[in-house]
């Protein structure tokens, strides 16, 4: 399932590595060709939005074969387009289809024994983080080596490749409810209203992966551009060193399992604010700059992803029997603030330059920081063994 995450959703974030090469290569701007990452990150929101609630209602396991068919075939398309349009169309719908990880995760959860979702959702977390920070090297690599068809091409054989395997790797499983699909859909939204805890876990992730995504998106055009004049494998070896943050995620878990998840997203936060301060260095230009660019992005990284786990783990626990429904819920918020950090980071950097973008990540951080500070409407988080099952136990006081 992790291996699954991982190579699924490289297919959201390879596109960032080579979006200067897609300019070149269409004869576009290079604010035009990073529509193409915004619009597949916008794509995987409507996805998780629109599909992933189907966790709850259909047998996961031909979905999620069938997601992945539709991904690899969108792929094709977008390594053969003739044209921007069709790119553009073609990289909406591999956004919207690659929501597999989604699927897998409530999943997972559903699968762990009580006391360890922490530390499977960190399993699963750590294969996908290495699928998007390895997405970014894949990507600029075979961009500068083979021109930028060729990316999508080869991961539209590895997505169909990994539709056969996971045919017949999956365990098979039983439909949470059978609830009408518009029913779905409105439970997800209720779900974001009536549950505190959901809003707080989506509007922590919503601004940290916001900023998350305004630095990398950012990225390819600071280091293509004058002041370090190098191509898209750059990007690639500074996505490889932040890749040592899949390592961080099943500790993570193991940490939220121990100390609770509030605990957790506060050193995130602060982990986020100094990267921030570490990526300002980048303009310093040279080795001194690509230094100063790896250990931001490594700790940058490290935060967001453990984060995730973190947020996670908070809300598989407030309703099992919806976790797909929740989960939909908290990704779309996710996945709305990684698609305006990708277009805010744009505008910071032909505004402002590299220190925009940074400015704009330290903004995403302080406002998370401030939520948790003020409350944000939260309840203690206990650590996994202190939570009462759902349903509760006979004569249990109501919660």
């Amino acid at each position: 399932m992790a291996l699954a995450c991982g190579v699924s959703v490289a297919n959201v974030y390879f596109p960032q590595a080579i979006t200067p090469l897609i300019a070149h290569g269409l004869g576009i701007a290079p604010d035009a060709a990073a529509k193409v990452a915004t619009l597949t990150q916008l794509g995987y929101a409507a996805g998780i939005f629109l599909l992933v609630p189907l966790g709850d209602r259909l047998p996961r396991r031909p979905l999620i074969t069938a997601l992945l068919a539709a991904t690899s075939l969108a792929l094709l398309a977008a390594g053969l387009a003739p044209a921007t349009g069709l790119l553009l169309a073609a990289s909406t719908v591999v956004g919207v289809t690659t929501v597999v990880p989604q699927l897998l995760l409530p999943m997972a959860a559903g699968l762990a024994a009580d006391g360890r979702q922490g530390s499977v959702i960190g399993t699963l977390q750590g294969g996908l983080i290495g699928g998007i920070l390895l997405a970014r090297t894949f990507g600029g690599v075979l961009g500068e080596q083979l021109g930028w068809r060729a990316p999508y091409l080869i991961a539209a054989v590895l997505t169909a490749l990994l539709s056969l395997a996971l045919a017949k790797a999956l365990p098979a499983t039983t439909p949470a409810v059978r609830d009408r699909y518009v029913s779905l859909l409105a439970a997800s939204a209720r779900m974001l209203r009536t549950q505190a805890e959901l809003r707080r876990s989506a509007l922590y992730q919503a601004t940290l992966f916001g900023g998350f995504s305004a630095a990398w998106t950012a990225l390819a055009l600071l280091i293509t551009g004058p002041l370090y004049r190098m191509n898209g494998q750059t990007v690639g070896a500074l996505a490889l060193i932040g890749a040592a943050s899949m390592f961080c995620a099943p500790a993570a878990g193991r940490w939220v399992d121990r100390h609770g998840a509030d605990r957790v997203n506060l050193w995130c936060i602060l982990g986020t604010l100094a990267a921030a301060a570490a990526l300002t260095a980048g303009t310093l230009g040279g080795t001194a700059g690509l230094m100063a660019l790896a250990g931001g992005l490594l700790l940058l990284d490290v935060a967001v992803q453990c984060s995730q786990v973190a947020n996670q783990a908070r809300i598989f626990r407030l309703r099992p029997e919806a976790r797909s429904r929740l989960n939909t819920a908290y990704m779309t918020c996710s996945f709305l603030g990684g698609s305006a950090g990708s277009w805010l980071g744009i505008r910071a950097y032909a505004l402002r330059g590299w220190p925009g973008v940074c400015a704009v990540l330290a903004f995403a951080a302080a406002l998370a920081l401030a939520v948790h500070l003020t409350g944000g409407g939260r309840r203690r988080q206990p650590p996994a063994a202190q939570i009462e099952p759902w349903p509760p136990r006979p004569g249990a006081a109501a919660r």
